[in-house]
């Protein structure tokens, strides 16, 4: 098979969706690899490095959709990449379709097959292909608020730690999944005073415990969000469900009873934010105010440190990806429930359920079923 690895067009994404060592692989199994000149210098990698490993390297973006029966990215089709596609191409990568209807239209209209390695799930509920990139979000999520709590972002001027003698700030994470619990390690570490919200008792118990104690867990409901987020300095939204739209937990109204210069960081934004007032920025603008409050939404928080995120995602996509090239996408998803649950789009079909509920439409039964 033909694996195209293309450089990303989004905004600041300097990610690249294989690392050499990805492609060695796949030419050790006996699959081609094109790679577009330049991909990988956002990320610290040379040219060089894909020819050593035994890639192709080509200067056209275009002539490598042209040329790929499988598509390695990290973010989303984008612009022209939306007319490169083909009937029975497999695109695979971060795809959060059901914030994009113009994508899932594009995806089924072209009967591509788009492989999303957000919703690629382990028989206990687990998300192997999201834990890096949560892991890194959620611990740029610290860092992200700290800035916008600084009064050069508008923010209320506190220090996230506090300091002898002065309160530490207050942080209130939502959701204690791999972001949120990512978010609790360096926001504890820094000295802040942290609450963490979940709707599991048994992951609230859990990070309870591991931090000894040094944060407060609170159950996740209506009247406890809308309590703790009026009085934080710093709001860390990191909640998911698989596939779908993030839940919307911070309305409008609650923004506004939160302190003026308070910051909040939904790094649930590519999922559609779990705060109405959110919207998707940038790592070049990053920052918005509403109602007093900095918003810090960037859709793509990993793309600020690419060197350690690109190794870090070739290390879980790798082997679905050797699977797809190996066997198919019939044979690989025949033979892997996980990645039978990644398969969003197919042959002109929708086969994702919280895609299909997110817009309405009918979700068509996976041809292995």
């Amino acid at each position: 098979m033909r694996i195209g690895v293309p450089k990303e067009i989004k905004v600041d994404e300097n990610r690249i969706g294989l690392a050499p060592s990805g492609a060695a692989a796949f030419v050790q199994h006996g699959h081609t690899v094109i790679v577009e000149s330049g991909a990988g210098l956002g990320s610290g990698i040379p040219d060089e490095a894909y020819a050593k490993a035994g890639a192709v390297l080509m200067a056209s973006a275009e002539a490598i959709w042209g040329e790929a029966d499988l598509i390695m990215k990290v973010k989303e089709p984008l612009g022209p990449e939306l007319g490169w596609m083909r009937p029975g191409q497999i695109v695979y990568t971060y795809l959060h379709l059901a914030s994009n209807r113009n994508l899932t239209d594009t995806l089924l209209q072209n009967k591509v097959t788009g492989v999303a390695y957000e919703t690629i799930q382990l028989a206990d509920g687990s998300l192997p292909l999201l834990f890096p990139m949560s892991e890194v979000a959620g611990r740029l999520s610290v860092q992200a608020g700290a800035r916008c709590l600084e009064v050069s972002c508008g923010g209320r001027g506190i220090l996230l730690s506090g300091v002898s003698g002065v309160k530490p700030a207050n942080v209130v994470i939502l959701g204690a999944g791999t972001a949120g619990a990512n978010a609790c390690y360096v926001a504890v570490g820094m000295g802040a005073h942290v609450s963490v919200l979940d709707i599991n008792p048994g992951r609230l118990r859990y990070l309870h415990d591991i931090h000894g104690g040094h944060l407060t867990t609170v159950m996740a409901n209506t009247a406890n969000i809308w309590e703790e987020v009026a009085q934080a300095d710093l709001v860390i939204g990191a909640v998911l469900q698989p596939g779908a739209l993030a839940p919307r937990l911070i309305p409008r109204d609650l923004v506004k009873q939160m302190r003026p210069g308070a910051a909040i960081v939904d790094v649930a934004i590519d999922q559609g934010g779990c705060c109405e007032t959110s919207r998707p920025t940038t790592h070049r603008d990053p920052i918005f105010e509403v109602d007093g409050v900095i918003h810090y939404a960037v859709a793509n928080m990993p793309g600020a440190v690419p060197r350690t995120s690109t190794h870090a995602l070739t290390n879980v996509t790798l082997s679905y990806g050797l699977a797809l090239a190996d066997k198919g996408i019939e044979g690989a998803a025949a033979h892997d429930p996980a990645l039978r649950r990644g398969v969003n789009t197919y042959a002109g079909r929708l086969t994702c359920p919280a895609v299909a509920e997110a817009f309405g439409l009918e979700c068509a039964g996976w041809a292995t079923d």
